[in-house]
C-alpha cells in the first residue's frame, strides 16, 4: 500500500536555474485588475523602479527596460552600440555565451569567440594575447557572460575590463548578468562595465518578460554615432522618456511593473550584500552535499574549483539516462523539478540525459536548499543510484557554520 501513497502533492518547487521560484508578496502584487496606463499610481511607481534598479547594479548610470527575455536584452545591446560589419569578441565558457554571439552574426556583426569550453573559466592570458594583438582596434566590444546558467561557471569581469585598460584598448566592455543579478556580487561602475544586461526571472524572482539594459557615457556616445537604429530598440526614450510609454516602446508591462516593485522591495529590505551573502552561504550548503554523493558513484560537479563555481546554479553530470530519469522521478514523485542540463551535450546526442542542474536564486532560503538536498538523496535511493554516503549531515555542517 505505501508505494502508492501520493507523496507529490502539496506546493511544488521549481529548483531549475529560472523562472526562479516567485515569492508570495511579488504574485500577491501583480494580482490586481488592469490600471491606469496613462496617468496615477502606476506611472508614478514605475519611476521609483529606476533608482532601485541602478542600486542592484551598482551603478550611477542609465538602465532601459525592455517587455522581453534576456534574449531580447542581448539584441538591445547590440542595436545601441555596434552595427553590421563591426567585430565583437566573445570569450565562452558555455552555452549562452555562444548564444550571444549567434545574436550578434544575425545582425551582421562578425564574432570571434574564444570558445573555452563547459568545464573552465576564461583563460585571461589568451583574452589579453588577442587584444594585444588587435593594434588597429577592429574589436568594437567584448561580450562576457559573468554566470553561465548552463555550464554554472563564474567569470572574472572586472579582469576583462583591466586587460582592455592595460592595452589601452577602447572595445566597450558588455556583461550578461542574467543568471547573476541579485544573486552575486555585481559592481558595474567599479568594475569597468559601460554595457550590462539582464532580466526580471532569476534573481530578481518576477515572472518572465522584463529584460534590462544598463549602459554609461562611453555607450552612450557609441549609440549616438549609429547612422540609424530600430525606434523600438532604442534605448535613447527608454532612459530619458518624455511621455510614460517610452519607457516600453508602447503599451506597458502593467502587472510585470507591480510585480518588480515588490520584488525590490524586498531585496532592499534584505539589503544587496546580505542577499549576495545568504546566496554564497546556500550555494556552499549545497555544493557540500554534491561534493559527498560525487565521493562514490557516477555524480560529478561539472565545476570542480569551488571558487569558480556560481552561487546561482550548480551544474552537474550522472550519465546518460540517469540525469533524465532522477529529474522524471523527483517531479513526479516529490513535485521537485531540477533544470535540464541545457547546452552540455548535443540534443540525441549518447550523453544528452547525463546532465542536470540546480537553481538556487532568488527567493531561496536555508529549508529549502535541505529539502532540495533531502529530494535528490531520496531520488539517488529510490532509483539504486550508487552515491557517497553523509550528503545531508555535510549539507546541514555548512548551512550552520557561522
Amino acid at each position: 500500500m505505501s508505494g502508492s501513497v501520493n507523496i507529490s502533492a502539496g506546493r511544488s518547487y521549481l529548483a531549475i536555474p529560472g523562472p526562479s521560484v516567485v515569492p508570495d508578496q511579488v504574485l500577491q502584487a501583480m494580482h490586481r485588475a488592469s490600471p491606469n496606463i496613462y496617468a496615477g499610481d502606476l506611472v508614478e511607481m514605475t519611476a521609483t523602479l529606476i533608482p532601485d534598479l541602478q542600486r542592484i547594479a551598482r551603478t550611477r548610470h542609465q538602465v532601459a527596460i525592455y517587455i522581453s527575455n534576456g534574449h531580447g536584452a542581448w539584441e538591445a545591446a547590440l542595436q545601441n552600440t555596434l552595427q553590421p560589419g563591426d567585430l565583437v569578441l566573445v570569450p565562452s565558457s558555455g552555452r549562452f555565451a555562444i548564444g550571444w554571439s549567434e545574436m550578434a552574426e544575425g545582425l551582421g556583426i562578425e564574432a570571434e569567440v574564444l570558445d573555452f569550453g563547459n568545464h573552465a573559466p576564461w583563460d585571461l592570458d589568451r583574452i589579453a594575447e588577442r587584444i594585444a594583438a588587435d593594434r588597429d582596434h577592429r574589436i568594437k566590444a567584448v561580450l562576457g557572460v559573468h554566470v553561465d546558467t548552463s555550464s554554472s561557471i563564474r567569470n572574472d569581469v572586472a579582469a576583462l575590463r583591466g586587460i582592455l585598460d592595460a592595452a589601452g584598448h577602447p572595445a566597450l566592455l558588455m556583461a550578461d548578468c542574467i543568471a547573476s543579478l541579485g544573486c552575486e556580487r555585481f559592481e558595474m561602475d567599479a568594475w569597468g562595465v559601460d554595457v550590462m544586461v539582464s532580466a526580471c526571472q532569476k534573481g530578481l524572482m518576477v515572472p518572465p518578460g522584463l529584460g534590462f539594459v544598463f549602459f554609461n557615457d562611453r555607450a552612450a556616445a557609441a549609440r549616438k554615432a549609429l547612422p540609424r537604429i530600430s525606434r523600438y530598440w532604442d534605448w535613447v526614450p527608454r532612459a530619458n522618456p518624455a511621455e510614460f510609454y517610452q519607457y516600453f516602446g508602447g503599451t506597458a508591462p502593467t502587472h510585470h511593473l507591480y510585480g518588480l516593485r515588490a520584488a525590490l522591495d524586498m531585496i532592499h529590505a534584505e539589503g544587496i550584500e546580505n542577499v549576495w551573502n545568504r546566496h554564497a552561504r546556500l550555494a556552499r550548503t549545497i555544493w557540500a552535499a554534491c561534493e559527498a554523493w560525487s565521493s562514490a558513484g557516477p555524480l560529478r560537479m561539472n565545476v570542480p574549483d569551488r571558487t569558480l563555481r556560481s552561487n546561482a546554479v550548480t551544474a552537474l553530470h550522472i550519465g546518460s539516462p540517469l540525469g533524465t530519469e532522477l529529474r522524471m522521478w523527483l517531479e513526479q514523485h516529490l513535485g521537485l523539478t531540477l533544470g535540464i542540463g541545457l547546452g552540455m551535450a548535443a540534443p540525441n546526442s549518447p550523453d544528452w540525459h547525463g546532465f542536470f542542474r540546480l537553481g538556487h536564486m532568488g527567493h531561496v532560503n536555508g529549508h529549502m536548499a535541505m529539502g532540495l538536498l533531502g529530494g535528490i538523496d531520496t531520488g539517488f535511493k529510490a532509483l539504486g543510484i550508487p552515491h557517497g554516503p553523509g550528503a545531508l549531515d555535510a549539507a546541514a555542517t555548512a548551512l550552520a557554520a557561522r
